[in-house]
C-alpha cells in the first residue's frame, strides 16, 4: 500500500514540477535582438536610393570624405554585422539586461552588461527607444567591445543611429606600436 501511494505522489507532483520548471523558462523576459535589428537596417539601405557618404578620421589629425556604392555599404557595416547576438540561448545567460526611463532624453535605455566582463567581448551594449502612443522607435544602438590578446588590445566603441548613420571608434594597441585611434563614419540619411 506504500508503495502505491509513493507512486500515486511521484505521478502526481512530478508533472507539476517540470510544469513549473517550463513556465520559469517560457515567462523569461527576452533581450532586444539587436544583431537581427541592425541586418534590417543593412537590408533596407539595400534597397534605398539614398547617397551614401563615408567619413574617415584618423587620430584626429586628418579626414576624408567619400561617396560610397551601395554595393560596398553591407562590407562597411560588417563591425556591426559580426557582434555576438547576446538575445541568443548561447549568451542570454551571461548578460543583465537593466530598463530604466531618462526623462532629460525621453528615451528607455535598455542597457545589457556581462556578469563577467573578462571573458566577454561586448563589454555594454544600449538600446534608446523614443516612446511615442502612434509606437516606440528605436533610436540608437550603443555597442562596446574590447578584445585582448597577450599583443594587443581593440577596444570599439559602436553606434548606431538609426536610419540615419553609423560611427566606428577604433582604438587599437599593438605590441610595440604607438596606440591609433581611427573613426568612421556612414551617412546615409542625415544632414551632417
Amino acid at each position: 500500500m506504500k508503495a502505491d501511494l509513493k507512486f500515486l505522489f511521484i505521478a502526481l507532483v512530478f508533472p507539476f514540477i517540470i510544469t513549473c520548471g517550463r513556465k520559469t523558462k517560457e515567462n523569461k523576459e527576452e533581450f532586444f535582438p539587436v544583431l537581427s535589428y541592425l541586418k534590417s537596417q543593412v537590408a533596407a539601405i539595400d534597397t534605398s536610393l539614398y547617397s551614401l557618404r563615408k567619413l574617415i578620421y584618423i587620430d584626429s589629425l586628418r579626414t576624408d570624405t567619400l561617396y560610397l556604392h551601395r554595393e560596398n555599404f553591407r562590407e562597411e557595416a560588417k563591425e556591426f554585422l559580426s557582434v555576438p547576438d547576446i538575445s541568443s540561448s548561447t549568451y542570454r545567460d551571461r548578460y543583465v539586461e537593466e530598463k530604466l526611463f531618462d526623462e532629460t532624453l525621453n528615451r528607455v535605455l535598455l542597457t545589457y552588461t556581462p556578469l563577467n566582463p573578462e571573458k566577454e567581448e561586448i563589454q555594454r551594449q544600449e538600446v534608446l527607444i523614443k516612446p511615442d502612443p502612434s509606437g516606440d522607435k528605436v533610436t540608437n544602438i550603443i555597442i562596446n567591445t574590447v578584445v585582448n590578446t597577450k599583443d594587443s588590445a581593440i577596444q570599439k566603441k559602436l553606434l548606431w543611429k538609426v536610419d540615419e548613420s553609423f560611427q566606428m571608434t577604433i582604438t587599437k594597441q599593438l605590441a610595440g606600436q604607438a596606440e591609433t585611434t581611427s573613426t568612421v563614419k556612414v551617412i546615409w540619411n542625415a544632414d551632417e
